[in-house]
């Protein structure tokens, strides 16, 4: 339904153009964003580091699953007295592990929008750079068009951009 509408809407805006002429002299462009995403640099490094960075958590909470199950094993062991004794134990240390597991979650989660935002803003940045350096009157996403002429795609352009700033 979502998809119908933006053809529709971009059916209208396109019947505009061409009954008005209003935007005969300006240039026009499109650019595909999930293309510029997965060929930027940044992104790319962005990527393989949230990777990295996932990996080394789910070592640290298979250690800490294995010290919770090693916990429980030796609770199994006991006799019912000592295993009523240790329950409250046993069950902080699963509680802690789940709260372990959650906040590296979190972690990894509030990480990976946050460098999502920074992309989004440096593809927007290097979009606008591009219309200004080259006169666009419009650059649209290339995803919400139903039809792309191949001389109106800047996608290469802007990846060129972005991939000739210096990284962190």
């Amino acid at each position: 339904m979502r998809k119908q509408a933006v053809c529709f809407l971009g059916l209208v805006f396109g019947v505009m153009v061409l009954a008005t002429g209003a935007f005969a002299a300006d240039k026009l462009g499109y650019v595909n964003i999930d293309s510029v995403a997965k060929e930027y640099a940044k992104a790319k490094d962005y990527s393989k580091a949230l990777e990295t960075k996932e990996a080394a958590y789910n070592t640290d909470i298979e250690k800490k699953a294995g010290e919770v199950k090693q916990f429980q094993d030796k609770l199994n062991l006991l006799s019912d007295k000592e295993k009523a004794a240790k329950k409250n134990e046993f069950e902080e240390k699963l509680k802690a592990f789940d709260e372990f597991v959650r906040q590296k979650q979190t972690d990894l989660r509030k990480e990976y929008i946050e460098k999502k935002i920074e992309i989004a803003k440096d593809i927007k940045d290097a979009v606008t750079q591009l219309a200004e350096k080259e006169g666009y009157t419009f650059i649209f996403d290339g995803a919400t068009l139903v039809y792309q002429p191949k001389g109106m795609d800047a996608t290469d352009k802007v990846i060129a951009i972005l991939n000739s700033k210096p990284r962190k």
